[in-house]
Parts: structure tokens; sequence; C-alpha cells
């Protein structure tokens, strides 16, 4: 098993191999948090947009479609009612009003629809998150401090000496 910089693991590596593959990694870190954060948003996207076409939807369908809808289906009632055996059936009024307020429950179903899709889109918060885990991971790294080394009396690394004494031995 080797190290990015084809050393082997466990082996010493200077400093600079060592910083070398600290960036190598955090610059991948990075990247991959980008592309997570490009997925995560084009999913709410897509979700946005379904919940803007379905919102759009209710407003044709209650546009275009009361006309003739409201027509036909108040003289449908006023004859299901008996208005087409000449007894009369319903008023023509009530009949009217009926199919207004059919059309406009089929157009209050496709805004729930809307409504539905629109809520998946703001609780997705998916850059949200990623940005929050990548501001997390740049505070760490910008707190990291080396872990101070115990000075002798003669102003050398103690463990410093005890590393290369532990090696040469």
């Amino acid at each position: 098993m080797s190290a990015p910089d084809d050393n082997p693991v466990g082996a010493e590596r200077s400093v600079g191999q060592l910083f070398a593959s600290a960036t190598a990694e955090m610059s991948a870190l990075v990247h991959d948090e980008i592309a997570l954060a490009k997925a995560q948003l084009k999913r709410d996207v897509k979700r946005g947009a379904v919940s803007g076409g379905a919102l759009a939807a209710a407003g044709v369908v209650l546009t275009f479609s009361l006309p003739m809808l409201s027509f036909a289906l108040a003289y449908g009632i006023n004859s299901w009612t008996g208005g087409h055996n000449g007894e009369g059936g319903w008023n023509l009024a009530w009949c009217f009003l009926l199919s207004f307020a059919a059309s406009c429950v089929l157009a209050g179903l496709l805004a729930l629809v809307g409504i539905a899709f629109a809520k998946k889109a703001a609780k997705g918060k998916g850059p949200q998150k990623t940005a929050a885990s990548f501001k997390e991971t740049a505070g760490v790294l910008q707190n990291a401090k080396p872990h101070p080394r115990e000075v002798s009396a003669h102003g050398q690394d103690t463990k410093a000496i005890e590393a290369v004494a532990r090696s040469s031995s």
C-alpha cells in the first residue's frame, strides 16, 4: 500500500511531502463538496419547477375550462334533474353555480399538488447543508495547531531527540 505520492505508508515522509499530500486531499474534498452542492441544488430546482408547473396548470385549467365546462356541466345537471323531459329540473342558475364549484375544486386540488412540491423544494436545503459542512471542515483546519513540544533546559526538542534515538537503535 502506498500514499498518494507513491511512498510506502509508514515510511518517514518529509514535511513538504506531508503538506503536499494534505493539500491534494483538501483539494479533492473541496471538489467533492462542490459537486454535492451542485447535485442537491439541481434536485431542488427540479422540485421547484414541478411546483411552478403544477400551479401554472391550475391557473390555466381554471381560466380556460370554466366557460366550456360550466355550460356543459350546468346543462348536464339540468337534464339529469329532469329538465330533458319537460318537467323543468333544477333552476339553471343553481346548475351553473354547481358547475363553477366543481371547477374550483379541480383547481384547488392542482394547487395543493403544487404547494406540496413547493414545500418539498423548500425543505431540501441541500446546498445549505453542504456549505455548513464545508465551513465546519474549514473551521477545524483553521484552528489546527501543531502540538507543543517539550524543550529541554538546553533548548533542544526532547521528543525529536527521542525519535532520532529510537530510529537509530
